[in-house]
């Protein structure tokens, strides 16, 4: 399947389970009158296959802040490096431990204009060749970015990047309530 296609049919199934998902984070109000999430275009140029890079404290318990001023434990994975206009940057990687899952909370330049200003997460998948699919198209917003009531984890502030990542999605604005970003 064609990453534009993959992207799309992506985006469809959750603007569908947003809509009239039983577990939408959508409150009732913002959910009956919901017709879709902003995206970005598909940015070819920010989606990438990545090594994943030894960093000092790997392995090691990191806290994060998060929205509700609790704090949530994840391990230091390693990290990413790769190139933005012509840039370097990298970013930290971090594992769930409930889960086991990699995570990656960010924050960009878009933060707070055209994006979530709390930030937006990726969920990297490992490849069988050990390498990592960073796939900024799909990054999205947490679910406390979309109602109260969600406890959600700020980025580390080595995941600030000084650029734009205009690639995944915008910031919620509900059509039918006219609330703002929350």
């Amino acid at each position: 399947m064609e990453p534009n296609k993959r992207l799309d049919d992506f985006r469809k199934h959750k603007d569908e389970y947003f809509a009239s998902g039983a577990h939408s984070p959508l409150d009732p109000a913002d959910q009956a009158g919901f017709q879709g999430l902003a995206y970005f275009p598909y940015n070819p140029e920010l989606a990438f296959e990545l090594a994943l890079d030894a960093i000092e404290g790997q392995g090691s318990p990191l806290t994060l802040d998060t929205s509700d001023g609790q704090r949530v434990e994840f391990m230091i994975a390693g990290k990413v490096s790769f190139l933005v206009d012509n840039d370097w940057y990298e970013l930290t990687l971090l594992k769930d431990y409930d889960r086991g899952r990699f995570f990656l909370p960010f924050n960009d330049m878009t933060n707070g204009l055209e994006t979530y200003r709390g930030g937006r997460y990726i969920d990297p998948q490992q490849k069988p060749n050990g390498k990592l699919t960073i796939d900024f198209n799909y990054a999205y917003n947490p679910y406390c970015a979309y109602g109260d009531g969600w406890s959600c984890p700020l980025a580390p502030a080595a995941n600030h990047l000084p650029v734009e990542i205009r690639a995944g999605e915008k910031a919620f604005h509900p059509r039918a309530s006219g609330t703002g970003q929350k």
